[in-house]
């Protein structure tokens, strides 16, 4: 049997020429010269001008990630950019669809919406409407969370319960709440029983719009609860432990600890709710169609009325760009405003 040399590389059978140098050594190997690399199934590798590989790894991720952002990249721009801008280029003009006109008008649209009469009551149902719903909802829905989140027995099905009416049909819900709000429905029937005469929930002033924030909140309390309740489990027992040890009661545990600790999720639902509450439509068209009087007309439902039943698209349009300066507005100064309260900003 043949000795190996120093330094070859033992070909499997005997007498084979040492593989030392030459070509081979050099990197000349025809293969890789023929531009064919491994592990690329034999394809051939893109090269520019220069001899370089064009389809390096960096190039090829990039393009993995540009493929996986381009459905929400357009997604943004058909949905939410385009439309933006068609509102925008509406609201300069006067379109009449059922004249089939299409006027260039300027600015006349906001002038009129300065000089709009209803305007100023609009706003102060909307206000209050996004007032009353943001507090009702975040604090049943903390509440909730802190109940359920003690070892007790049967707090799965409470859970679910509270979370229940989220994944139901909004407009469902809506018209199932109206037959148990009216005048003979089944809430003053209850109330009957005990000797009680209910108002007329939906039709009076003081009490319509009450409904329609009570109806609103029973509907997404439970997704704000299953948030409030991930903060919760996520803070440390260790925190509590040592602060009972220290002397603290239980209000000063809360707010000292659990309200720090979870301000970040107080922060994404205070938002997700404010923005929510502007846009509220359903509930006031299924409910009141925004009775009596304009005592429940809020924003959006009037926007509703002016562009599709007097067929004020023009200055329906005008009210969209006003919806969305204050929805901005709003989440601009929560955003800024987190340093503030919400722990660990920066």
């Amino acid at each position: 049997m043949a000795a190996s040399h120093p330094g070859s590389a033992v070909t499997g059978r005997a007498g084979a020429r040492p593989v030392t140098g030459g070509r081979a050594a050099r990197g000349d190997d025809p293969v890789r010269r023929a531009g064919l690399a491994p592990g690329n199934g034999g394809g051939r590798v893109s090269r520019d001008g220069g001899g370089r590989a064009f389809w390096t790894v960096r190039r090829r991720d990039n393009l993995v990630g540009y493929l996986l952002v381009a459905p929400q990249l357009l997604g943004s721009l058909l949905f939410v950019l385009l439309p933006l801008g068609l509102v925008l280029w509406y609201s300069l003009h006067e379109w009449n669809v059922l004249a089939g006109t299409f006027e260039f008008v300027g600015g006349e649209n906001y002038d009129r919406l300065l000089a709009d009469p209803n305007l100023r009551e609009v706003l102060g149902g909307t206000a209050l409407f996004s007032v009353g719903l943001v507090v009702f909802n975040l604090g049943l829905a903390l509440v909730l969370a802190i109940l359920l989140n003690q070892r007790l027995r049967g707090t799965t099905f409470f859970r679910t319960v509270f979370f229940s009416p989220v994944v139901v049909s909004l407009v469902a819900w809506t018209i199932v709440w109206q037959f148990l709000l009216q005048d003979d429905g089944g809430l003053n029937g209850l109330l009957a029983t005990a000797g009680v005469d209910g108002p007329n929930w939906l039709r009076g002033e003081g009490t319509a719009m009450l409904s329609v924030v009570v109806v609103q909140v029973l509907k997404n309390v439970g997704l704000n609860m299953v948030l409030f309740l991930a903060a919760l489990q996520g803070v440390p027992a260790q925190l509590y432990e040592a602060a009972e040890l220290d002397g603290a009661g239980a209000w000063t545990r809360f707010l000292r600890i659990t309200v720090p600790l979870i301000s970040p999720t107080i922060l994404l639902t205070s938002i997700i709710t404010v923005v929510g509450s502007l846009q509220v439509f359903a509930q006031i068209a299924v409910l009141t169609q925004g009775g009596p009087g304009m005592s429940t007309t809020v924003l959006v439902y009037y926007l509703y009325q002016q562009a599709f039943q007097f067929h004020h698209f023009g200055y329906g349009a005008t009210l969209s760009v006003l919806l969305f300066a204050i929805v901005a507005l709003l989440t601009v100064v929560q955003w800024r405003m987190r340093r503030r309260w919400v722990f660990n900003e920066t």
